[in-house]
Protein backbone atom coordinates (compact mmCIF):
# COMPACT_ATOMS: atom_id res chain seq x y z
CA UNK A 1 0.00 0.00 0.00
CA UNK A 2 2.94 2.57 1.18
CA UNK A 3 4.27 1.78 -2.75
CA UNK A 4 1.05 2.14 -4.31
CA UNK A 5 0.51 5.47 -2.50
CA UNK A 6 3.83 6.67 -3.22
CA UNK A 7 3.67 5.83 -6.94
CA UNK A 8 0.54 7.52 -7.08
CA UNK A 9 2.16 10.83 -5.35
CA UNK A 10 4.73 10.31 -7.73
CA UNK A 11 2.33 10.63 -11.08
CA UNK A 12 0.28 13.79 -9.60
CA UNK A 13 3.58 15.36 -8.71
CA UNK A 14 4.72 14.98 -12.69
CA UNK A 15 0.77 15.27 -14.31
CA UNK A 16 0.95 19.02 -11.96
CA UNK A 17 4.47 20.03 -12.91
CA UNK A 18 4.07 19.02 -16.52
CA UNK A 19 0.26 20.91 -16.32
CA UNK A 20 1.76 24.07 -14.92
CA UNK A 21 4.57 23.95 -16.95
CA UNK A 22 2.96 23.31 -20.35
CA UNK A 23 -0.20 25.46 -20.04
CA UNK A 24 1.48 28.43 -22.24
CA UNK A 25 3.57 26.05 -24.47
CA UNK A 26 3.36 26.49 -28.13
CA UNK A 27 3.70 22.98 -29.35
CA UNK A 28 2.60 24.18 -33.13
CA UNK A 29 5.36 25.91 -33.07
CA UNK A 30 7.65 23.64 -31.82
CA UNK A 31 6.69 21.46 -34.44
CA UNK A 32 7.10 23.85 -37.34
CA UNK A 33 10.80 24.05 -36.36
CA UNK A 34 10.95 20.33 -36.48
CA UNK A 35 12.63 19.05 -39.94
CA UNK A 36 15.61 17.33 -41.46
CA UNK A 37 18.44 18.90 -39.93
CA UNK A 38 16.48 18.37 -36.20
CA UNK A 39 16.28 14.49 -37.38
CA UNK A 40 20.32 14.96 -37.31
CA UNK A 41 20.55 16.90 -34.06
CA UNK A 42 18.52 14.57 -32.25
CA UNK A 43 19.94 11.37 -33.58
CA UNK A 44 23.18 13.20 -32.78
CA UNK A 45 21.78 13.80 -29.63
CA UNK A 46 20.64 10.20 -29.03
CA UNK A 47 24.31 8.73 -29.64
CA UNK A 48 25.56 11.24 -26.78
CA UNK A 49 23.51 9.79 -24.50
CA UNK A 50 25.05 6.41 -25.08
CA UNK A 51 27.98 7.40 -25.27
CA UNK A 52 27.46 9.26 -21.36
CA UNK A 53 26.04 6.12 -20.45
CA UNK A 54 29.05 3.94 -21.50
CA UNK A 55 31.10 6.58 -19.54
CA UNK A 56 29.19 5.85 -16.82
CA UNK A 57 30.00 2.19 -16.95
CA UNK A 58 33.50 3.12 -16.96
CA UNK A 59 33.41 5.16 -13.50
CA UNK A 60 30.81 2.56 -12.52
CA UNK A 61 33.07 -0.65 -12.82
CA UNK A 62 36.14 1.27 -10.73
CA UNK A 63 33.14 1.49 -7.67
CA UNK A 64 31.99 -2.03 -7.99
CA UNK A 65 35.51 -3.06 -7.67
CA UNK A 66 36.00 -1.41 -4.59
CA UNK A 67 32.81 -2.76 -3.38
CA UNK A 68 33.84 -6.14 -4.62
CA UNK A 69 31.70 -6.50 -6.95
CA UNK A 70 34.08 -6.52 -10.70
CA UNK A 71 32.17 -6.28 -13.51
CA UNK A 72 32.88 -7.07 -16.71
CA UNK A 73 32.33 -4.16 -19.54
CA UNK A 74 29.61 -5.90 -21.61
CA UNK A 75 27.70 -6.93 -18.55
CA UNK A 76 28.11 -3.82 -16.68
CA UNK A 77 27.12 -1.61 -20.06
CA UNK A 78 24.00 -3.93 -20.76
CA UNK A 79 22.78 -3.49 -16.75
CA UNK A 80 23.29 0.71 -17.56
CA UNK A 81 21.12 0.36 -20.80
CA UNK A 82 18.82 -1.75 -19.21
CA UNK A 83 18.57 0.46 -16.47
CA UNK A 84 17.54 3.57 -18.57
CA UNK A 85 14.67 1.69 -19.68
CA UNK A 86 13.06 1.34 -15.93
CA UNK A 87 14.30 4.99 -15.14
CA UNK A 88 11.50 5.95 -17.73
CA UNK A 89 9.17 3.19 -16.43
CA UNK A 90 9.50 3.41 -12.77
CA UNK A 91 7.81 6.06 -10.31
CA UNK A 92 11.05 7.78 -9.80
CA UNK A 93 14.44 9.56 -12.28
CA UNK A 94 16.53 6.55 -10.16
CA UNK A 95 14.38 3.88 -10.67
CA UNK A 96 16.82 2.39 -12.87
CA UNK A 97 19.01 2.06 -9.94
CA UNK A 98 16.61 -0.30 -8.00
CA UNK A 99 16.85 -2.55 -11.03
CA UNK A 100 20.57 -2.36 -11.52
CA UNK A 101 21.41 -3.30 -7.89
CA UNK A 102 18.87 -6.64 -8.73
CA UNK A 103 20.92 -7.35 -11.61
CA UNK A 104 24.38 -6.85 -10.08
CA UNK A 105 23.11 -9.12 -7.14
CA UNK A 106 21.46 -11.76 -8.82
CA UNK A 107 25.03 -11.95 -11.38
CA UNK A 108 26.43 -13.15 -7.68
CA UNK A 109 27.93 -10.23 -5.99
CA UNK A 110 25.64 -10.03 -3.16
CA UNK A 111 22.91 -7.55 -1.92
CA UNK A 112 25.25 -6.01 0.37
CA UNK A 113 28.49 -5.21 -2.40
CA UNK A 114 25.43 -4.76 -5.04
CA UNK A 115 23.46 -1.62 -3.62
CA UNK A 116 26.96 -0.24 -2.05
CA UNK A 117 27.92 -0.29 -5.42
CA UNK A 118 24.64 1.41 -6.36
CA UNK A 119 24.76 4.11 -3.56
CA UNK A 120 28.50 5.06 -3.89
CA UNK A 121 28.30 5.50 -7.96
CA UNK A 122 25.27 8.17 -7.58
CA UNK A 123 26.81 9.43 -4.49
CA UNK A 124 30.15 10.58 -6.15
CA UNK A 125 28.12 11.50 -9.27
CA UNK A 126 25.91 14.03 -7.03
CA UNK A 127 29.10 15.57 -5.61
CA UNK A 128 30.64 16.09 -8.53
CA UNK A 129 28.03 17.84 -9.78
CA UNK A 130 27.37 20.15 -6.93
CA UNK A 131 31.01 21.16 -7.39
CA UNK A 132 30.68 22.01 -11.06
CA UNK A 133 27.60 23.78 -10.13
CA UNK A 134 29.64 25.91 -7.28
CA UNK A 135 33.16 26.34 -9.88
CA UNK A 136 30.59 27.97 -12.22
CA UNK A 137 28.74 30.36 -9.71
CA UNK A 138 30.58 33.42 -10.93
CA UNK A 139 29.53 32.71 -14.46
CA UNK A 140 25.55 31.96 -13.46
CA UNK A 141 25.56 34.57 -10.78
CA UNK A 142 26.32 37.07 -13.77
CA UNK A 143 23.61 34.67 -16.14
CA UNK A 144 20.79 35.10 -13.76
CA UNK A 145 19.42 38.88 -13.51
CA UNK A 146 16.72 37.55 -11.01
CA UNK A 147 18.12 38.23 -7.40
CA UNK A 148 15.62 35.25 -5.91
CA UNK A 149 17.34 32.94 -8.54
CA UNK A 150 20.75 33.61 -7.94
CA UNK A 151 20.04 32.74 -3.97
CA UNK A 152 18.00 29.82 -4.58
CA UNK A 153 20.79 28.27 -7.04
CA UNK A 154 23.15 29.06 -4.44
CA UNK A 155 21.44 27.53 -1.66
CA UNK A 156 20.75 24.23 -3.82
CA UNK A 157 23.96 24.17 -5.37
CA UNK A 158 25.62 24.40 -1.46
CA UNK A 159 23.46 22.36 0.30
CA UNK A 160 24.02 19.21 -2.14
CA UNK A 161 27.81 20.29 -1.70
CA UNK A 162 27.25 19.85 2.09
CA UNK A 163 25.58 16.83 2.01
CA UNK A 164 28.48 15.19 0.08
CA UNK A 165 30.89 16.65 2.38
CA UNK A 166 29.17 15.13 5.25
CA UNK A 167 28.86 12.03 3.53
CA UNK A 168 32.62 11.49 2.97
CA UNK A 169 33.34 13.33 6.63
CA UNK A 170 31.58 10.59 7.78
CA UNK A 171 33.71 7.95 6.21
CA UNK A 172 36.64 9.34 8.22
CA UNK A 173 35.39 9.72 11.46
CA UNK A 174 36.87 7.62 14.08
CA UNK A 175 34.07 6.91 16.64
CA UNK A 176 33.52 3.11 16.56
CA UNK A 177 29.48 3.32 17.17
CA UNK A 178 29.34 4.66 13.73
CA UNK A 179 30.55 1.33 12.20
CA UNK A 180 28.21 -1.22 14.79
CA UNK A 181 24.96 1.03 15.47
CA UNK A 182 22.19 -0.19 12.59
CA UNK A 183 21.05 3.63 11.60
CA UNK A 184 24.72 4.52 10.36
CA UNK A 185 26.75 0.91 9.79
CA UNK A 186 25.52 0.76 5.87
CA UNK A 187 26.19 4.35 5.31
CA UNK A 188 29.41 4.55 7.20
CA UNK A 189 30.56 1.74 5.05
CA UNK A 190 29.65 3.53 2.06
CA UNK A 191 31.30 6.59 2.99
CA UNK A 192 34.63 4.62 3.44
CA UNK A 193 34.28 3.19 0.48
CA UNK A 194 33.75 6.61 -1.56
CA UNK A 195 36.66 8.05 0.43
CA UNK A 196 38.47 5.32 -1.16
CA UNK A 197 37.41 5.48 -4.55
CA UNK A 198 37.81 8.99 -4.71
CA UNK A 199 40.79 10.17 -2.84
CA UNK A 200 42.96 7.08 -4.15
CA UNK A 201 46.15 7.51 -5.84
CA UNK A 202 44.80 4.44 -8.51
CA UNK A 203 41.53 5.63 -8.70
CA UNK A 204 41.65 9.78 -8.67
CA UNK A 205 42.15 10.93 -11.79
CA UNK A 206 39.86 8.54 -13.71
CA UNK A 207 37.04 9.07 -11.23
CA UNK A 208 37.53 12.41 -11.80
CA UNK A 209 37.75 12.79 -15.09
CA UNK A 210 34.77 10.22 -15.84
CA UNK A 211 32.57 12.29 -13.22
CA UNK A 212 33.25 15.12 -15.17
CA UNK A 213 32.65 14.19 -18.65
CA UNK A 214 29.61 12.07 -17.59
CA UNK A 215 27.52 16.07 -16.75
CA UNK A 216 29.54 17.86 -19.77
CA UNK A 217 28.06 15.02 -21.85
CA UNK A 218 24.46 16.44 -20.50
CA UNK A 219 25.38 19.52 -21.66
CA UNK A 220 26.53 18.45 -24.88
CA UNK A 221 22.93 16.51 -25.45
CA UNK A 222 20.99 19.75 -24.15
CA UNK A 223 23.10 21.47 -26.92
CA UNK A 224 22.05 19.04 -29.76
CA UNK A 225 18.61 19.82 -28.70
CA UNK A 226 18.89 23.22 -28.92
CA UNK A 227 20.32 23.46 -32.29
CA UNK A 228 17.73 20.74 -33.31
CA UNK A 229 14.81 23.83 -32.62
CA UNK A 230 17.62 26.15 -33.60
CA UNK A 231 16.97 28.19 -30.03
CA UNK A 232 18.41 31.47 -29.63
CA UNK A 233 21.13 29.91 -26.63
CA UNK A 234 24.85 29.94 -26.60
CA UNK A 235 26.55 26.80 -25.33
CA UNK A 236 27.90 28.85 -22.52
CA UNK A 237 24.61 29.54 -21.82
CA UNK A 238 23.51 25.94 -22.02
CA UNK A 239 26.40 24.74 -19.77
CA UNK A 240 25.36 26.93 -16.69
CA UNK A 241 22.13 26.23 -17.01
CA UNK A 242 21.85 22.47 -17.51
CA UNK A 243 23.98 21.36 -14.30
CA UNK A 244 21.46 22.82 -11.98
CA UNK A 245 18.40 21.55 -13.93
CA UNK A 246 19.63 18.12 -13.85
CA UNK A 247 20.40 18.59 -10.08
CA UNK A 248 16.74 18.99 -9.34
CA UNK A 249 16.21 16.64 -11.66
CA UNK A 250 17.83 13.96 -9.75
CA UNK A 251 15.18 14.33 -6.38
CA UNK A 252 12.88 11.02 -6.78
CA UNK A 253 9.35 12.76 -6.77
CA UNK A 254 8.23 12.33 -10.33
CA UNK A 255 8.16 9.45 -13.20
CA UNK A 256 11.45 9.84 -14.70
CA UNK A 257 11.38 13.70 -13.96
CA UNK A 258 8.87 14.30 -16.12
CA UNK A 259 7.45 17.31 -15.17
CA UNK A 260 10.35 18.28 -12.61
CA UNK A 261 12.80 19.17 -15.62
CA UNK A 262 10.09 20.72 -17.70
CA UNK A 263 8.82 23.43 -14.70
CA UNK A 264 12.84 23.84 -13.66
CA UNK A 265 13.62 24.54 -17.26
CA UNK A 266 11.44 27.07 -17.80
CA UNK A 267 12.27 28.43 -14.67
CA UNK A 268 16.07 28.80 -15.12
CA UNK A 269 15.73 29.94 -18.90
CA UNK A 270 13.01 32.89 -17.21
CA UNK A 271 15.84 33.55 -14.61
CA UNK A 272 19.03 34.03 -17.64
CA UNK A 273 16.39 36.65 -19.50
CA UNK A 274 15.80 33.56 -22.27
CA UNK A 275 12.40 32.74 -23.51
CA UNK A 276 10.87 30.55 -21.13
CA UNK A 277 9.07 28.60 -23.55
CA UNK A 278 12.50 27.43 -25.03
CA UNK A 279 13.27 25.98 -21.83
CA UNK A 280 10.26 24.13 -22.31
CA UNK A 281 10.94 23.09 -25.65
CA UNK A 282 14.41 22.03 -24.99
CA UNK A 283 13.31 19.70 -21.99
CA UNK A 284 10.54 18.62 -23.96
CA UNK A 285 13.05 17.34 -26.59
CA UNK A 286 15.79 16.59 -24.19
CA UNK A 287 13.23 13.73 -22.29
CA UNK A 288 12.05 12.65 -26.15
CA UNK A 289 15.87 11.70 -26.87
CA UNK A 290 16.17 9.77 -22.98
CA UNK A 291 12.84 8.01 -23.87
CA UNK A 292 14.11 6.60 -26.89
CA UNK A 293 17.41 5.73 -25.32
CA UNK A 294 15.29 4.33 -22.47
CA UNK A 295 13.14 2.26 -25.44
CA UNK A 296 15.87 0.88 -26.55
CA UNK A 297 17.20 -0.14 -22.98
CA UNK A 298 13.37 -2.10 -22.69
CA UNK A 299 14.56 -4.38 -25.88
CA UNK A 300 17.73 -5.11 -24.37
CA UNK A 301 15.98 -6.10 -21.02
CA UNK A 302 13.41 -8.00 -23.27
CA UNK A 303 16.18 -10.07 -25.29
CA UNK A 304 18.36 -10.48 -22.05
CA UNK A 305 19.11 -13.80 -20.44
CA UNK A 306 18.59 -12.13 -16.80
CA UNK A 307 15.10 -11.68 -18.72
CA UNK A 308 14.22 -15.11 -19.51
CA UNK A 309 15.90 -16.34 -16.34
CA UNK A 310 13.08 -14.46 -14.40
CA UNK A 311 10.55 -15.45 -16.74
CA UNK A 312 11.45 -19.09 -15.84
CA UNK A 313 11.51 -19.36 -12.43
CA UNK A 314 7.95 -17.84 -12.70
CA UNK A 315 6.92 -20.88 -14.76
CA UNK A 316 8.19 -23.17 -12.90
CA UNK A 317 7.49 -21.58 -9.44
CA UNK A 318 5.41 -23.69 -7.07
CA UNK A 319 1.62 -22.97 -6.96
Amino acid sequence: MRRILLSAIKILVSAALLYLALRKANFADLASRIDLASAFWLALALGVTFLQIFVGVLRWRIVSRECGAPLPLRQAMRYNVIGTFFNQTLPSSIGGDAVRLWLVARAGAGWRAATYSIFVDRAIGLIALAVIIVASLPWSSALIADAYGRSALALLDFAALAGGAGFLVLGVLPWPWLKTWWATHHIHACAVIANRVIFSRRNEPQIAMLSLLIHVLAVVIAWCVVQSIAAPVAFSQTFLLIPPVMLITMLPISIAGWGVREATMALAFGYAGLVTNEGINVSLLYGAVTFVAGAIGGLVWIFSAEKAAKVREQVEAPV
